[in-house]
């Protein structure tokens, strides 16, 4: 049975840090490309950074390019989402994702198992 269980969300002021992480169980994260999506209410879940199977390569929405960093230890079968200068409309909830396949994966359907999400509220 595969889990993702996300941790490392909480508040946080405008301006800071957090990273969030996401263990694996079931899965071996490295064979598959990874992902992260957020989600406010009324809204479409969507995407925010992935990381291919490796050699690692790894892509941004354009809104995060430059403050947030996905990685992953393979050794602890886990990623991470380190997100820098946080703004307040990065609030949402955070999903880690395993997609079916180790490409290029922008579409929530191109994942096959989610975590059950991590909030992120930023204040002002």
């Amino acid at each position: 049975q595969v889990q993702l269980v996300e941790s490392g969300g909480g508040l946080v002021q405008a301006g800071g840090s957090l990273r969030l992480s996401c263990a694996a169980s079931g899965r071996t994260l490295s064979n598959y490309a990874m992902g992260w999506f957020r989600q406010t209410p009324g809204k479409e879940r969507e995407f925010v950074a992935g990381i291919n199977r490796g050699p690692d390569y790894t892509y941004y929405a354009d809104d995060v390019k430059g403050r947030f960093t996905i990685s992953r230890d393979n050794a602890k079968n886990t990623g991470y989402l380190r997100m820098n200068n946080l703004l307040p409309e990065d609030t949402a909830v955070y999903y880690c994702a395993s997609a079916t396949d180790g490409g290029t994966s922008y579409s929530s359907d191109q994942y096959a198992y989610w975590g059950q999400g991590t909030p992120v509220t930023v204040s002002s």
